[in-house]
């Protein structure tokens, strides 16, 4: 018989069916595990898969009295309560770096996308405006990449693959990470000085207490009236109503958005504005960003249930 797994979030069933082929999953569907499952079918979990930005606190765990392992599919586990993970002993697992090259490129085509207004373009064409030689505030040139500072809040995987992108548009790379590291990048003390230094800040941080809303009214402020800020990392990380507020008055240019504070849902006040690029959370959305994050999976399942450390544990700290 093989292995039971509780699928606690919601998940297209085509990233399923590797895992399906080694284990049998119980599909909650996005539903709370005991509307859908007898406490006697829960009792028998042994592991469970979840989406690492999700809740996933000790009141669904204590449902399950056998659980001990916790795997998240993705780099992400803000979601999941560390602490009452470990008070249970519940190791916790995620996909370190498995799609950071996915979720690079996409920074990169926010980036570009909101520095030279694709989307604006985009429209000119489409609406006939250009053919008809209609003027257009929002088509003024802009400061391309060539020689633009851009700063890199946290240089983790996701961080050096986005730094090494920006540099190939021959860009000045700069960033502020918790540790400082051997890079060929000017290294900043703190967010703020980071901020007063460059006109494109790309988030790539992990979200937690420390960096909630971290990004809010005065950096961007200090990002400047050309500035703009793109976020591949966690709505959390930006004071979103702040983020409005400065796009409307146009204390910054543009923001391209992977990530927002209540997904799926977008504010009106966020969808409204002309500049902004929007993408639906699809950073690591790749085949074979899936294909890495599916290896990840399934080797923390595989030494949990041989009675292994996970290859790929988190830490609570």
């Amino acid at each position: 018989m093989p292995e039971k797994v509780l699928i606690l979030h919601r998940f297209p069933k085509s990233q399923m069916v590797r895992i399906s082929q080694c284990y049998e999953l119980m599909d909650a569907a996005g539903k709370k595990p005991g509307e859908v499952f007898s406490a006697d079918e829960l009792g028998s979990v042994r592991a469970v898969l979840a989406a690492g930005g999700q809740k996933l606190g000790g009141d669904v765990m204590d449902l399950l009295p056998r659980l001990g392992a916790i795997v998240c599919y993705g780099t992400g586990y803000d979601g999941v309560d560390l602490k009452a993970a470990a008070e249970r002993n519940i190791a916790v697992g995620n996909s370190p770096g498995a799609n950071a090259s996915s979720v690079a490129d996409m920074a990169l085509a926010l980036t570009l996308s909101s520095v030279r207004r694709i989307l604006v373009a985009d429209g000119f064409v489409r609406d006939g405006s250009w053919a008809a030689s209609k003027p257009s505030p929002l088509m003024r040139p802009q400061n391309g990449m060539g020689g633009r500072k851009v700063g890199v809040y946290g240089m983790g995987e996701i961080g050096r693959r986005i730094a090494s992108r920006v540099a190939a548009f021959e860009s000045e790379v700069g960033y502020f990470s918790r540790s400082r590291y051997d890079l060929p990048y000017r290294y900043f003390e703190s967010l703020e000085a980071l901020a007063d230094w460059c006109s494109v800040l790309v988030i790539a941080v992990r979200a937690g207490r420390e960096t909630h809303h971290v990004v809010g009214a005065d950096i961007l402020r200090r990002l400047g009236a050309d500035g703009h800020v793109v976020n591949i990392a966690r709505g959390s990380v930006i004071d979103q109503p702040a983020l409005i507020a400065a796009l409307t008055d146009r204390t910054i240019a543009g923001a391209g958005l992977d990530v927002f504070a209540g997904e799926p849902h977008a504010p009106d006040a966020l969808t409204a504005l002309p500049n902004v690029v929007l993408a639906p959370h699809v950073g690591g959305h790749t085949l074979e960003g899936h294909v890495s994050m599916q290896d990840c999976v399934m080797a923390n399942l595989e030494a949990f249930f041989a009675g292994r450390p996970l290859p790929f544990a988190v830490k609570a700290g």
